[in-house]
């Protein structure tokens, strides 16, 4: 098996969170002053989101990440509301903002993000150095989200090839032009969608071919799971130099924010439930799909990713792998 079935701890890390301002309105009106129904902060980030939805699941997890200034003591308090084990090593600048109006009348979202808030580079070593310390206790580490600056960018790239030492799985799912060297470290799972995969690496995954072909790239690599999706399209999944298409369950989608995530954790759970790959790329795809019916990102419940799992189609592409019967015989 890629992952360990003996999951003792799941470590998510974040270098660029967000503190989420959400603002529920009756309806987005142009022009016009609106009043919020209702207003609260919410703990943003991808690496966030994938601990949130691990506790969902009810999987051990713990999140490391930096935070800074005011909007760094309301992102812990939204953290300890979604009961998210964490630690935090502290930077000189606030932590980025962003503002989310989300209209009850229609199901629409508008997101205003702030900008960036680099660390710096005695904060980044401090980092490297709780990671190190908290890779020993886990055995699984999650590299998710965006990064603050290219100098931060070096904190997956040291982590991946960390994890490679500590014989730890490593799963990415990053984006930017720290993506090529995060890949060439050979992170053991990788999880992006086409847009994210296009824009950081200037390739065209347009066609169904390209995606296998980039799979094969990334299998030679030394990359030995990876996932790439797109939305309510197919997704296409590798493992080792079998290939798959993931036919995903559609659905009304409120909120897609954090579906993504949600299908890491989902498949995080899966090998943690030691399910055979098929039936784990189902949760994960359900989990992606379920989240995507609610504005709480990564608050799905397990209940209705079994519900979405069911409808989750897997074609084998290519080559096939062979199941050996290993029933006792007399």
């Amino acid at each position: 098996m890629i992952l360990n079935s003996e999951i003792s701890m799941v470590l998510t890390v974040t270098i660029n969170p967000l503190l989420e301002t959400r603002y529920e309105i009756d309806s987005l009106v142009q022009q016009s002053t609106m009043r919020a129904v209702k207003e609260y902060n919410y703990a943003g980030g991808k690496g966030i989101n994938v601990s949130r939805q691990l506790n969902k699941l009810n999987l051990q997890n713990h999140a490391l990440l930096f935070l800074g200034g005011l909007n760094g003591k309301k992102l812990r308090r939204a953290l300890d509301v979604d009961s998210i084990n964490y630690s935090v090593v502290n930077t000189h600048a606030e932590t980025r903002s962003a503002s989310l109006f989300m209209s009850i009348s229609d199901g629409k979202v508008t997101t205003v993000i702030g900008e960036n808030s680099p660390p710096d580079s005695k904060e980044i070593d401090e980092f490297k150095n709780r990671l190190e310390k908290m890779m020993a206790n886990c055995s699984t580490v999650v590299f998710a989200g965006s990064s603050p600056c290219e100098e931060a960018s070096e904190i997956f790239v040291h982590g991946i090839d960390l994890a490679n030492k500590l014989d730890k799985v490593s799963v990415l799912d990053t984006y930017g032009s720290h993506l090529r060297d995060c890949i060439d470290k050979a992170p053991t799972v990788l999880h992006n969608n086409v847009n994210e995969l296009e824009s950081s690496l200037a390739i065209d995954l347009s066609e169904e071919k390209a995606k296998l072909n980039f799979h094969e790239f990334l299998y030679s690599k030394g990359i030995k799971l990876s996932f790439i999706t797109d939305g309510s399209k197919n997704s296409y999944a590798s493992k080792f130099d079998f290939k798959y298409k993931i036919t995903p369950h559609q659905i009304d989608v409120m909120d897609a924010t954090g579906s993504g995530d949600a299908f890491i954790a989902g498949m995080i759970y899966g090998f943690e439930k030691s399910m055979v790959f098929d039936d784990m790329i189902k949760f994960a795809s359900a989990a992606g799909a379920a989240n995507a019916t609610s504005w709480e990102t990564c608050n799905a419940d397990i209940d209705l990713i079994e519900k979405f799992k069911g409808k989750v189609d897997i074609t084998p592409i290519g080559k096939k792998m062979k199941i050996i019967n290993d029933d006792p015989t007399i």
